[in-house]
């Protein structure tokens, strides 16, 4: 794969994409000068012996300790001594005593992720570190060693102290990594790897471990994938919509401009992109027939018996019209599938709305990870070409560990994703549903003898999905609980909101999934009915097709203008082209259909519902439809 260069200002969200993928990385020269005067800067601010935070002095509750010559225990007979300097000490203790998660490791592109993010910011040259530091920490990357991060450990501020520690506890040769596809002691990867240890100078523990790495990867991940998961949203809407015949005008541009939030205006056109060429969407109401069970006796010629279904309408007598005349003039007096409103339900009519929020709470979260992917978060910051009497006002302390912009931006995303999963769930039970799915057959199967339960269970699975995701959509970022001795008295807990919105996604995914496996099913059988009544009006008489309706009874009065008023469905139906999805919905559809066939009769469905999810998961649906 193409390397990626970093220069600590210009990282991009597809850059850091691609890099936990599998990228690896270069550093930009010129950068490299800035990490190397703040480095020198250091090093004689500390021959000055003046006192540094994090440098010169303990950390956290341990600040207001100055770093003495050497131990106090050296003096002592038989004392063990490290052979390191107290500065180098107090770094590599840093590292060695809060690489403390638990916990199952963190997944290879999330790891990845945090290695990249972190010499970026390093490189702006505000953090201290020196030059060979932060290219020992790049040959890690590249060599393909993942350092084991166990999930469960920061609290988002500052910043990510343990799950980071574990990221550089391995460049010190010790802790674990996964090398080759082998779980491993730290050492042991960077030996097969051909790397060799580092040892810590000033400041440098502090600047690998100082920052909102963690959260950030995880976020910015997340992002991609619900990126994705929106247009997979619409697809499995627009789908929905096909397979209801549903009404377009909610869809309309020129409603939208009336309200034009970003995310409302272009879901709204994405839905009708995907709609673009059906004849179902908007169909006449009398044209679409409902189910009706299958029977012997339902169909006049062999291929037709072959159907698992039948078909029928109820014909609106005169006396029945009365007030609606207008209505019927337009109209044809059948009731088939289709009840005579112009509005859909709300999780049809208003996907706009509702994707488009989701849309926006995730647009907003990604400007926040944009700016964060190039900003420096450690502390303190290092200002080596700042003019000051004082070394106090070069090197400051601040709080740029804060994970709450980012805390803040996940939980609006982690509200958002039981917001698409419960929508996507409710247009899955309104399909499978005979009392709301515009009359298809129960649960999507014929049933005709009583023994099938077709897409029923289907619909469970997406129920407990979307309780589960609403139970883990509280907000880690309300709930802080105070750190080193309260000297860390408010924190984000940023990490664990980007952890569960990056799990999260994948359950929405999932949730979709089973949306578009019912809606194919839903769809076969809306075109199956409407295209099989066509096929009959262009073969039979209308006396055939009156068999089909519900309606004035041979030799009463209203017969003959019963007769009358089949004739001109018939006519209708028989001038009719064959019946078809938006082109986006067919070619989606045709990518599930090479998969997963038709359920004509109940059968084995784990493999099949594992399927939809890998067709979603892995884009191939969105390839589908050129996304």
């Amino acid at each position: 794969m193409k390397s990626i260069r970093l220069d600590g200002k210009s990282l991009t969200r597809d850059q850091l994409v691609m890099v936990a993928s599998g990228a690896p990385v270069e550093l930009d020269p010129a950068s490299l000068l800035d990490v190397a005067r703040a480095a020198d800067f250091l090093a004689e601010q500390v021959r000055r012996e003046e006192p540094i935070y994090g440098v010169s002095t303990g950390f956290g509750s341990n600040a207001d300790k100055l770093l003495g010559a050497h131990p106090l225990r050296d003096e002592l007979p038989g004392a063990k001594k490290s052979g390191r300097s107290l500065h180098e000490e107090l770094q590599y203790n840093l590292i060695v005593t809060h690489a403390v998660c638990v916990g199952e490791p963190l997944a290879a592109d999330v790891v990845r992720a945090m290695l990249c993010i972190r010499i970026n910011t390093l490189l702006r040259g505000h953090s201290g570190i020196r030059v060979q530091t932060l290219e020992a920490l790049t040959a890690l990357l590249n060599a393909g060693i993942v350092p084991v991060v166990p999930a469960l450990g920061s609290v988002g501020a500052s910043g990510d102290l343990a799950p980071l520690s574990h990221l550089a506890i391995v460049l010190l040769g010790k802790g674990e990594a996964f090398f080759e596809g082998e779980r491993m002691p730290g050492a042991r990867a960077l030996e097969r790897a051909g790397l060799q240890p580092v040892s810590l100078s000033y400041k440098e523990g502090l600047a690998l471990n100082n920052g909102t790495a963690q959260m950030l990867a995880s976020g910015v991940l997340a992002l991609h994938r619900l990126d994705r998961l929106l247009d997979t949203a619409d697809l499995a809407a627009a789908m929905t919509i096909d397979a209801f015949a549903g009404r377009l005008g909610a869809f309309a541009g020129e409603v939208h401009a009336l309200r034009p939030h970003p995310g409302q205006v272009r879901a709204a056109a994405h839905v009708r992109e995907l709609l673009d060429g059906s004849t179902l969407a908007d169909i006449p109401y009398h044209l679409v027939p409902r189910f009706r069970t299958w029977l012997p006796g339902s169909w006049d010629i062999d291929e037709a018996r072959a159907l698992s279904f039948d078909i029928g309408w109820d014909w609106v007598p005169k006396d029945q019209r009365h007030g609606r005349e207008k209505f019927y003039e337009r109209f044809k007096p059948f009731r088939g599938g289709k009840k005579h409103q112009p509005q859909d339900s709300y999780s049809l009519r208003c996907v706009p709305q509702v994707h488009g929020a989701v849309r926006d709470a995730i647009e907003h979260a990604k400007r926040v990870f944009e700016i964060e992917l190039n900003a420096v978060t450690d502390n303190p910051l290092v200002f080596p070409d700042k003019q000051a009497e004082h070394v106090e006002e070069q090197v400051i302390s601040a709080g740029h560990f804060h994970g709450m912009p980012l805390a803040l931006a996940m939980s609006a995303v982690k509200a958002a994703i039981p917001v698409l999963a419960s929508i996507s769930e409710r247009r899955l039970n309104k399909l499978v549903d005979p009392a709301t799915n515009d009359g298809l057959p129960a649960f999507l199967i014929g049933n005709e003898d009583g023994t099938e339960s077709g897409f029923m269970i289907v619909q469970y699975t997406a129920a407990a999905i979307v309780n589960d995701l609403a139970t883990r959509a509280h907000p880690a970022s309300v709930y802080s609980v105070p750190t080193s001795a309260n000297a860390e008295d408010h924190v984000s807990m940023g990490t664990n909101e980007a952890r569960h919105v990056l799990s999260m996604a994948d359950d929405l995914g999932k949730v979709l999934a089973l949306e578009l496996y019912t809606a194919a099913q839903a769809l076969d059988f809306r075109l199956d009915m409407i295209n099989a009544a066509r096929d009959l009006a262009r073969r039979a008489d209308a006396e055939t097709l009156a068999a089909k309706i519900h309606g004035a009874s041979a030799g009463s009065a209203s017969h003959d203008v019963f007769l009358e008023e089949v004739e001109a469905l018939r006519a209708e139906l028989a001038a009719a082209e064959p019946f078809h999805p938006g082109r986006a919905v067919a070619a989606a559809h045709a990518a599930i259909r090479e998969q997963i066939p038709f359920l004509d009769r109940d059968r084995v469905l784990d493999g099949e519902v594992a399927t939809a999810v890998a067709l979603v998961a892995d884009g191939t649906l969105l390839a589908a439809i050129g996304r």
